[in-house]
């Protein structure tokens, strides 16, 4: 916790809510317990806050639905979630003085737009004489707590990893529910609808059938994720056929569990049985510290390439080949299965993902900021750290990235990691009767053999927008215009 002191009146805590949509192992919650004050729990919605990085469509559909639930757990111990709709420098402070709070605790953020925020918000609570907590609900550590040799910020994830990973796995905060005392008089308040966080179109009423919104189905996820997951993560997390991954992403990103329940969880049951998979597990939720400790230290990250050279780099503007991306028509089923998982579901696979933005980049020489802006608008669990560190890893561009030169072939990696078609057939229904040899392949089948399995190209299946050879050549000849430029 940090703090800022000023003077008191009443015994009431105002607790800012943010990124941090739970009610169990809340620091902020937990300091007013300790203190013994009343919560008055109050999520502000501020839609200019992230600026182009304002939360995206499925990004703002599940925050809705987070609020909503929120709510209603709040309702059942006593309490009512208070909604804004503004700037929360102005609101929280004129909140403050109208219920006569002295105190507002709230969770820090680590991303550029919520940092300016949070500064904002302390200057004018100061100037209110209202005392500030901050508290750190989101990270397993601080971005600053782990430096290289020199002092500096690592950039490669390996030495990283093997430094904080010793320090990092800290205690969840625990109480019970009961001991949370919330105020109870009526206070005005926006109702979820509102605040006008649904999108106008109706593609977000897709991801209702795929979705439980909510902090109980977190650790229902979690539960299985330790009974199931774990137990088999490091030889099925490739695998997007079957439900081998976590999905706790999205629950995580708007903070409806905490990675300290989560390491916490894993490392019981490791503890307690003989479970593999665990400490890979545990790794991927490495790699997101990570992401937060780069773009902590390194906050241009998200428009601009952390390699300089990349600056310079001959992307090309192609809308016809990018919409194709978008919506899943390259003709390389890999490529669109994963396209169009993400446009139902508003998640991928985290193999594909790999694969769809090498796609992007490589194939189709299309930026990286176009990707990243797409998945930033798509996944429900867009978060902003790990989404720059993902495509700018992809790229090449970023801290401890794949090198350019590392072109995934989207046949071979269908093959490979969808033996039998069924994640490609799922989201490709023309190519149901294809047989196995030809899934990843279509354009190569026998024409009798298309015939026979329903299969038109051009028709109910695109041809591929790019050959692979093609794409791969021309990506070796844009990275090869940079070799003259100075390595940074």
């Amino acid at each position: 916790m940090t703090s800022k002191s000023s003077a008191s009146f009443n015994t009431s805590i105002l607790v800012w809510l943010r990124k941090d949509l739970r009610l169990q192992d809340h620091p902020a919650l937990h300091a007013a317990i300790l203190e013994g004050k009343q919560i008055l729990p109050v999520y502000i919605w501020d839609p200019e806050e992230g600026g182009q990085w304002s939360p995206g469509a499925a990004s703002r559909w599940w925050l809705h639905h987070a609020l909503l639930s929120l709510s209603e757990d709040i309702q059942s111990l006593g309490g009512n979630l208070i909604l804004r709709k503004g700037k929360a420098a102005e609101i929280l402070p004129s909140l403050a003085k109208e219920q006569n709070i002295s105190k507002v605790f709230y969770s820090r953020a680590y991303d550029p737009p919520g940092i300016a925020t949070q500064e904002a918000v302390e200057e004018a609570l100061d100037q209110a004489g209202v005392d500030t907590g901050s508290f750190n609900a989101s990270l397993l550590q601080e971005p600053w707590e782990t430096k290289n040799g020199t002092g500096k910020p690592f950039q490669v994830f390996t030495p990283y990893w093997r430094k904080s990973r010793q320090v990092i796995y800290r205690e969840p905060a625990k109480y019970p529910l009961s001991k949370l005392s919330f105020v109870s008089q009526n206070i005005s308040s926006s109702t979820v609808h509102d605040l006008g966080l649904l999108p106008h179109h109706s593609w977000h009423q897709k991801l209702e059938d795929h979705w439980d919104v909510s902090e109980n189905a977190a650790h229902v996820q979690l539960e299985r994720t330790v009974n199931e997951v774990t137990k088999s993560y490091a030889t099925r997390r490739n695998n997007p056929s079957v439900d081998g991954t976590s999905r706790l992403s999205p629950y995580l990103a708007w903070g409806l569990i905490s990675p300290r329940q989560i390491c916490q969880a894993v490392l019981q049951a490791e503890s307690e049985g003989s479970h593999r998979g665990e400490n890979k597990y545990l790794v991927e939720i490495g790699w997101r510290e990570f992401s937060y400790h780069l773009l902590y230290h390194f906050p241009s990250l998200p428009d601009q390439p952390l390699r300089a050279k990349y600056a310079s780099f001959p992307w090309i503007e192609d809308q016809a080949n990018l919409k194709r991306w978008q919506f899943g028509n390259t003709g390389y089923p890999m490529v669109d299965a994963g396209m169009r998982q993400l446009y139902e579901t508003g998640w991928m696979h985290n193999r594909v993902r790999m694969v769809v933005a090498s796609f992007l980049v490589k194939h189709l020489l299309l930026s990286w900021n176009d990707g990243a802006r797409w998945f930033w608008d798509t996944l429900v669990d867009a978060d902003l750290a790990s989404n720059t560190q993902g495509w700018q890893w992809a790229a090449g561009c970023g801290a401890d990235a794949a090198p350019y030169f590392r072109i995934f072939n989207p046949i071979t990696q269908g093959e490979k990691f969808d033996i039998q078609g069924e994640y490609a057939r799922r989201w490709i229904p023309s190519l149901e009767k294809l047989p196995n040899k030809w899934v990843f392949r279509p354009w190569e089948a026998p024409a009798d053999i298309l015939e026979s399995s329903g299969l038109d190209l051009g028709d109910n299946y695109p041809e591929p927008c790019i050959d692979h050879t093609e794409g791969r050549t021309r990506a070796l000849a844009a990275l090869a215009t940079l070799k003259t430029l100075p390595l940074s």
